[in-house]
């Protein structure tokens, strides 16, 4: 599962309401410090992601006219450039992996920046900031679907794609989000 940027802010937030909402975790500054470290480290991350992928893209465009007379698949070949790059950017293809060294990066900064203290083994914070951004992905695409259902009900039909059905759709989307309790 890959995080898209639009889905930054929710993340950072459903790890910091799981984390105000621990019995091991005692915040000690304002949440919206707590939010900005978080956004910030998992807005790097994807940055990270698509610099990886541009690159590989540029690559793969670069060698077009080879790939279309040994009839390569485009698909397969962008995925073995990306792994082959991923050293080079630093960047762990696996989404388990990649996502438990983000829960790792956000614990350590909001330890380093003083903004929570713990009464458990750090592994058991980091699993419940892990544990956050897993449970969003799953969730998200369930509640994606919820929103363009309800869309798709609408008297007057919205056109995707335009500003209206931006606006309409990002506004549903955070009330099924509060309604799950992640916003």
């Amino acid at each position: 599962m890959r995080i898209k940027p639009a889905h930054i802010p929710y993340i950072a937030n459903k790890i910091i309401l799981d984390l105000m909402h621990s019995s091991f975790v005692k915040i000690k500054d304002d949440s919206q410090k707590l939010l900005k470290v978080a956004k910030e480290i998992i807005e790097i991350d994807v940055l990270n992601e698509r610099k990886l992928d541009e690159k590989a893209k540029e690559l793969l465009e670069s060698q077009e006219d080879e790939i279309e007379f040994m009839q390569i698949d485009r698909k397969s070949m962008f995925w073995m450039i990306k792994k082959k790059l991923a050293n080079e950017f630093k960047f762990i293809l696996d989404s388990e992996d990649r996502y438990n060294n983000l829960s790792h990066k956000i614990l350590e900064n909001l330890v380093e920046e003083d903004l929570i203290n713990y009464n458990v083994s750090e592994n058991r914070v980091k699993n419940l900031i892990f544990s956050s951004i897993m449970s969003y992905l799953r969730e998200y695409e369930k509640l994606e679907d919820l929103v363009y259902e309800k869309i798709s009900n609408y008297k007057r039909k919205l056109i995707p794609g335009s500003e209206e059905y931006e606006l309409v759709f990002e506004k549903l989307y955070q009330e099924e989000l509060r309604k799950k309790g992640l916003l």
